[in-house]
């Protein structure tokens, strides 16, 4: 069993910046790729970001691209979302979530495991 713990939102005025960590635990963590989604009050769960299980490998959505950084820390089975110029639209509930491949990945299908999501709020 994994367990995915975010932690690191909140509330930020329009244009600051947030860092989202995601605790891992249970299945080898750096076998895996990772992935951030997000969803918005009404929406569909939207995919954000992945990173292949190396690290070596980033793709993002495009309403994130050049704002966004994913990375991720194997030795601490820890994977980050460094989130700046932040935008109102960009309100929702983040997740991160572990694939079932090392590959990155959009699909949410691909992904096994979720976390409970923490809730990022950005003021305008």
């Amino acid at each position: 069993q994994v367990q995915l713990v975010e932690s690191g939102g909140g509330l930020v005025q329009a244009g600051g910046s947030l860092r989202l960590s995601c605790a891992a635990s249970g299945r080898t963590f750096s076998s895996y790729a990772m992935g951030w989604f997000r969803q918005a009050p009404g929406k569909e769960r939207e995919f954000v970001a992945s990173i292949s299980w190396s690290g070596g490998s980033t793709y993002y959505a495009d309403s994130v691209k050049g704002r966004f950084t994913i990375s991720r820390d194997n030795a601490k089975n820890t994977v980050y979302l460094q989130m700046n110029s932040l935008k109102s639209e960009d309100t929702a509930v983040y997740y991160c979530a572990q694939a079932r491949m090392q590959s990155t990945v959009i699909r949410t299908t691909a992904y096994g495991y979720w976390g409970q999501g923490t809730q990022v709020t950005v003021s305008s």
